[in-house]
């Protein structure tokens, strides 16, 4: 009995693995706008009413392939920063992160637009199941800021933004509000120049050398996430 039983067990994981590659590649052929069970069942030579057994709708069936998708993206990030020494400080890091997405994306580019792209149509991602998923390169990327989190540099701007509200996404985080909206700033950048070089959104010329330009970005973004302490005279210059 208990035979037949993880017979059972491994052929329906077996299914539901194919239609998750089928699903990944209807992404992109036809969308996320347009993924459709029946399609799948289609090309996996089932009939639908079999398919719903396993995926028991097209939300369903989106929202595996958005798990699946961020889970992907986050282990080649816990990949890269695990070939990183011990310590080798939150630069290093961020950068590891940085690249690791990149190369993700370029292999994965339309799991990436299904979670960094726009909103597919008439489905809403329940977040008790995504959220775990989606996180986890956020949570990494919060450790690598945390060496630069410092409340003197807050601004009035910074509490406004992302300080006390319905949301408060700095006692969250552990990070003060300034740092968080830089590390954010800086983030939205990497992933804004992802997305331009993914989809040809720079036009047929630039950049010319897509890697050195990434390399740029990732540098730029470094200043963002370390902005200097503001100068502020000492006691004994205040007296002279």
């Amino acid at each position: 009995m208990e035979a037949a039983q993880g017979i059972r067990a491994r052929n329906r994981s077996a299914i539901e693995s194919e239609i998750l590659r089928i699903g990944r590649e209807h992404l992109g052929r036809y969308g996320a706008a347009a993924l459709s069970l029946r399609a799948v069942a289609r090309d996996l030579g089932m009939a639908s009413s079999a398919v719903y057994r396993y995926v028991d709708s097209r939300d369903e069936l989106l929202t595996r392939l958005i798990v699946t998708a961020y889970d992907s993206l986050a282990d080649a990030v816990d990949d890269a920063l695990a070939q990183l020494p011990d310590f080798d400080g939150p630069g290093p890091s961020f950068r590891a992160i940085a690249l690791a997405t990149r190369r993700w994306a370029i292999a994965h580019p339309h799991e990436y637009a299904l979670i960094y792209g726009s909103p597919v149509p008439n489905y809403d991602a329940p977040p008790e199941r995504t959220t775990p998923a989606g996180t986890r390169v956020t949570n990494r990327l919060i450790q690598v800021l945390a060496p630069y989190a410092d409340p003197d540099l807050e601004t009035a701007q910074d509490r406004a933004a992302l300080g006390q509200g319905p949301t408060d996404l700095p006692a969250q985080t552990g990070l003060d509000a300034g740092a968080l909206r830089r590390g954010i700033t800086a983030w939205n950048l990497v992933l804004g120049t992802i997305t331009a070089e993914l989809f040809s959104q720079y036009g047929p010329q630039v950049p010319r050398d897509a890697e050195a330009f990434f390399d740029a970005t990732i540098d730029e973004a470094l200043t963002i996430v370390r902005r200097p302490r503001p100068h502020r005279p000492s006691s004994t210059s205040a007296r002279s």
